[in-house]
């Protein structure tokens, strides 16, 4: 492999001929073989776009030389337009605070719009990747920046399938609303519910998981831009911050807005830890909707299958004909990863000292993964078992007529000692509740008919307790 020489603050570094990286990402290639892993295309892509926002403000107030700025946007365009994406190969564990990826990103636009005005790779005569393409910027208030960027372009399509998953709830909980079936808590027999009456339920909390999930982006679009090193705005031109969060928002069509004390904004990642604790809640949240689906399809035989999942593969190896709910079973696990990665960035989060946080690194590759992994996951649940999924009714009914949690409804008529006596006695006997009743002559036909009305038992005011309003 042909090379070429470069030099930093510590010596000679030798480079590959090709890259268009420099010295310092050659040295974090050596330092950091760490785990394998890429950093986030979002989080390059914000990085990216930061530097080009720069390079127009400074270009414009006269922090560099206008051709310089402009040679500095082609690069970045050219980034942003999906070429050299192997050129960014530091791993996420890396220095504290993301210098590494951040000299990484400088040197690759460096060494681009070099060779844009003519010159060669490694030469920096130009344009030099801390004078010009970094110019008033340090990885202190870039990487925060890019960190937030990247999760809020992140955070809308986990929002926007949210929603889609709360709509699926909704249309199947209207197709599921004349379905009657016998409630559960502690996992024992409860009063009737409506099956349509559960899923709207879901689908509610949904909808407050999506709003959770906006709360947080709105958080992180706080950005301390423009604090340079320790949140003075040390080498920045007058304008500049205003100027350059002007322009990035703009760039990435985020509502992006200055920190109002942009130390407070270097020290700490407060917004970052809302968003994460959002998708904890999410998954928390899900995994309990999860659970209880593949409680519900339980079976065929000897489960509740109350409902019926779609079947998307063969579920065994060695017993023939067995399905399980397999999209379900993947969702639970992508939303137990991305608990997991919330209770690293927790620990990231309160490990800043003084006027930095160095483990924002870390942030980034939890939220950005576990906004991704969560994404992908509720989309495929929601195709490939929710909008599919069927009410069994049969199964439903023979549930609440069989079950004695109906009598219930009867303590007004013969009070609850007698129907909790009348409820023992059918369940133990395997009578239903229905005919033992009639049978000891406790409540007559027709009190029985209207006190265990199904329409009554899951809507007894009329006030369409199902929830549809």
């Amino acid at each position: 492999m042909q090379t070429r020489i470069e030099r930093d603050a510590l010596g000679p570094v030798e480079v590959p001929a090709s890259a268009y990286w420099g010295a310092q990402t050659q040295r974090a290639i050596a330092l950091f073989p760490i785990s394998g892993m890429r950093n986030h295309p979002e989080l390059i892509a914000a990085m990216v776009r930061i530097k080009k926002a720069a390079a127009q403000a400074n270009g414009e107030l006269g922090g560099v030389p206008s051709g310089v700025a402009a040679a500095i946007v082609q690069a970045a365009d050219e980034v942003l337009d999906g070429r050299f994406p192997d050129q960014f190969p530091v791993d996420v564990f890396q220095m504290g605070a993301g210098t590494a990826l951040h000299m990484n990103v400088n040197e690759v636009l460096a060494n681009r719009a070099n060779e844009i005005l003519g010159g060669a790779r490694g030469t920096y005569d130009q344009v030099h990747p801390n004078d010009h393409v970094n110019r008033g910027q340090s990885t202190n208030d870039v990487f925060p920046t890019a960190m937030r960027i990247a999760a809020a372009t992140l955070a809308g399509p986990l929002a926007d399938e949210l929603e889609r998953l709360a709509q699926a709830l909704a249309l199947k909980a209207t197709e599921f609303d004349p379905v009657v079936k016998s409630g559960r808590t502690h996992l024992m027999d409860a009063a009737p519910v409506t099956l349509g009456q559960e899923v709207r339920a879901w689908s509610r909390t949904v909808l407050a998981l999506r709003d959770e999930v906006l709360r947080g982006r709105d958080a992180v679009c706080e950005v301390g831009l423009g604090g340079s090193a320790v949140g003075t705005g040390l080498n920045t031109v007058r304008g500049y911050r205003a100027q350059v969060v002007e322009r990035l928002a703009g760039l990435t069509g985020l509502p992006l807005r200055s920190a109002p004390d942009l130390r407070e904004a270097m020290q700490s990642q407060r917004p970052v830890g809302l968003l994460s604790s959002a998708t904890r809640t999410v998954a928390l949240e899900l995994v309990r909707i999860l659970n209880d689906l593949r409680l519900m399809g339980s079976g065929p035989m000897t489960g509740l299958a109350e409902i019926e999942l779609p079947e998307v593969a063969p579920g065994s190896s060695i017993m023939p004909g067995k399905v399980n709910p397999t999209m379900p079973e993947m969702a639970t696990m992508a939303m137990f990863f991305a608990a997991g990665l919330d209770t690293a960035t927790s620990l990231a989060l309160q490990a800043g000292q003084l006027e930095l946080n160095v483990m924002m690194p870390l942030m980034a590759l939890d939220l950005n993964l576990g906004l991704t992994v969560m994404t992908n996951a509720i989309r495929q649940v929601r195709t490939r078992t929710i909008e599919g999924m069927r009410a069994n009714p049969d199964r439903c009914r023979h549930f609440y007529e069989t079950s004695g949690a109906a009598a219930t409804a009867l303590t007004p008529v013969i009070g609850y000692a007698k129907a909790a006596e009348a409820t023992h006695r059918a369940t133990h006997s395997g009578v239903p509740i229905r005919e033992l009743l009639v049978a000891e002559g406790l409540v007559a036909p027709e009190a029985l008919d209207a006190a265990l009305d199904p329409e009554r038992l899951v809507d007894p005011h009329g006030e369409d307790a199902r929830g549809r309003t």
